[in-house]
């Protein structure tokens, strides 16, 4: 049954989705276009970049189906609706582990600067080949076991939420691990800078360091807004276990899922000063030959 709230919240989701491909888009072609940019950080910045981007495009399909659908007033499941489940699980642990390897590199480059195979360009690119071998692996039994079904109520293929195997294996894979694993970086890197400050280290080595750590904190920052506006769907999670979960539950929860996946774009934009810098480089060049032209014409 058609809820009144249900079409702008399609509308809704339909925007931020749109919104984030364009970001990513943007800050991808940056990367790619501006000599500053092709450095190993901000190569893996690029991989975070494009991770988003075919995230943002799954969830475009996902809400596509489902406001066509609503606007059709039928249930119907189409052939891709199990395989944009499929992607959407499988590209989200690339996403969050491509965050992991940003954070990974930065306290390599601080704690063990002597290491250079872990800083090389082949090596970086290797780790980021496997983490997308691995997402696309860890879910892959979800195509052939029907943990993966159709919920019409939501109008979305998605493994249900109920106390089962398979929800909670998203969960763990999907959250629980690479938060865990960000985090323990974050905080070993936290307390090797502040031993450094203790030490008697040249200023540019500490310098060097605590711009490190603040990249990660950035990266915290921004994978903090995906746990906080996916609480919904923890909750939903944990409330299966104990009573009965609203109807329209993944409705619910995906609206908070691509508001955040927007915000995060919005966050690394903002927070990577390459990117930052290339932008404004462009907007003054573009600023520059509008004067120009227009003394011209005066």
């Amino acid at each position: 049954m058609l809820e009144s709230w249900h079409i702008p919240m399609d509308i809704l989701r339909l925007l931020c989705t749109t919104m984030t491909i364009i970001i990513a888009l943007i800050c991808l072609i940056l990367i790619i276009s501006h000599r500053e940019c092709r450095t190993v950080p901000m190569m893996l910045i690029g991989n975070t970049c494009l991770t988003e981007l075919i995230c943002a495009c799954t969830a475009l399909s996902f809400v596509v189906f489902t406001l066509t659908n609503d606007l059709k007033q039928i249930q119907y499941e189409d052939s891709l609706c199990m395989f944009r489940a499929y992607i959407n699980y499988a590209i989200t642990v690339v996403q969050n582990h491509s965050y992991n390897l940003q954070a990974l590199y930065r306290y390599m480059t601080v704690v063990y600067p002597s290491r250079r195979f872990w800083q090389l360009r082949k090596f970086q690119v290797l780790l980021i080949v496997l983490t997308w071998i691995f997402g696309f692996i860890v879910f892959l039994p979800f195509l052939f076991t029907g943990y993966i079904i159709y919920n019409a109520e939501n109008q979305i293929c998605q493994a249900p939420i109920r106390p089962s195997f398979a929800i909670f294996y998203v969960a763990f894979i999907l959250y629980m691990i690479p938060n865990m694993i960000l985090n323990i970086i974050y905080l070993k890197l936290v307390r090797f800078v502040r031993q450094m400050n203790r030490r008697v280290v040249s200023v540019g080595v500490v310098s060097r360091a605590e711009r490190e750590l603040k990249m990660v904190k950035n990266i915290v920052t921004i994978t903090t807004i995906l746990i906080v506006l996916g609480l919904p769907y923890a909750i939903f999670i944990l409330m299966s276990i104990f009573t009965t979960i609203p109807k329209y539950h993944f409705r619910i929860a995906f609206i908070f899922v691509d508001i955040s996946t927007t915000a995060v774009m919005i966050g690394l934009f903002t927070t990577t000063d390459p990117i930052v810098t290339a932008a404004k480089g462009i907007l003054n060049s573009l600023w520059s030959s509008r004067q120009i032209g227009s003394d011209v014409i005066g």
